[in-house]
């Protein structure tokens, strides 16, 4: 007893709470550059992923990408002792990367064939809007002013810089157009239960886990595929295209965006996903010569703007 009395000694914590709060505040940030680094590293994998994506099919390359992530954090997981999750624990994680890495990634494909690019990135924009109304039902988040406020400036950010006056609207397209918001509603629901269950789970033998879920249905859709639309040439470009995905782009892209919701609040964590189409942008003008107008600039300047904001005041954890 006297012990437990002792750490509630009002002068101890007081010594202690600057650096308490130094220590949130550097959680903070590593919450933010994660999300923002897992943003950046899924913005700039379009062009790799075209490249390979000519050669193998849509499900068989998430197959890859996921057993490439299992085996790449598997390494790193056993160097530290193995999982340590209870059967029941392993289940859990298991369902929360079946919506992930399954169903969410699943509808994306059928909405990129099925409806346009323009319509996709229109869309998937909405995914921070989804992931604030996941939190407030799911984790009980409260769903404050400012966070609305940074919500709304980041959205108009990333609008100027998608530019939604070439998306489509037409009545061919409503299938994919569907899929494709079920693909941002099961994004959001996927990174909000990943803030739920890694309140008790560790974090990385966690992100391993939720690529078994994948599995459950990228193998047998990569099984079903290779039927009807067999393999092109490999060579060595398309060889190394897939371990860029599979170890940069899904291994520590996922573990980043996990760790950025495991991070912060959910509300503020999603608003890094904005960063996607900026730095997509931003290597077309560097790679390809494209020009970046006004419009994207001050696009990107809102993003910025609404993911500071809604930073602004939040506690981690």
């Amino acid at each position: 007893m006297g012990k437990h009395n002792s750490l509630r000694n009002p002068h101890q914590y007081q010594f202690s709470r600057p650096a308490y709060l130094l220590a949130m505040n550097r959680t903070k940030w590593i919450g933010l550059f994660s999300g923002l680094g897992a943003a950046a590293i899924w913005g700039g994998m379009y062009v790799v992923s075209k490249v390979v994506l000519d050669v193998i099919p849509p499900f068989s390359l998430v197959t890859l990408r996921l057993l490439l992530g299992i085996l790449v954090l598997w390494v790193i997981i056993l160097r530290q002792g193995g999982t340590g999750f209870t059967p029941r624990q392993t289940r859990q994680a298991v369902l929360v990367g079946l919506i992930g890495y399954g169903v969410s990634l699943g509808f994306q494909f059928i909405g990129t064939r099925l409806s346009t690019a323009s319509n996709g990135a229109l869309v998937t924009s909405a995914t921070p809007a989804f992931v604030l109304l996941f939190a407030a039902w799911l984790l009980h988040e409260r769903i404050r002013r400012r966070q609305l406020t940074a919500l709304l400036i980041a959205t108009i950010g990333v609008l100027a810089v998608i530019d939604p006056r070439t998306a489509t609207l037409s009545p061919d397209l409503f299938w994919g157009n569907l899929s494709l918001v079920a693909a941002a509603l099961t994004w959001a629901l996927y990174s909000v239960l990943v803030r739920k269950v890694t309140r008790e789970l560790r974090l990385l033998p966690a992100t391993m886990v939720f690529f078994w879920g994948g599995l459950l249905v990228s193998l047998p859709a990569a099984v079903w595929e290779v039927n009807r639309s067999p393999w092109g040439q490999v060579n060595l470009g398309v060889i190394l295209g897939v371990l860029y995905l599979g170890v940069i782009s899904t291994a520590l892209a996922m573990y980043l965006w996990n760790k950025a919701f495991a991070t912060l609040p959910a509300g503020v964590a999603s608003l890094t996903f904005f960063a996607q189409p900026v730095v997509g942008a931003g290597l077309g003008a560097l790679l390809l010569k494209e020009n970046l107008s006004l419009l994207f600039i001050l696009g990107g300047v809102l993003i910025g703007a609404g993911l500071w904001l809604a930073a602004q005041g939040e506690t981690v954890g």
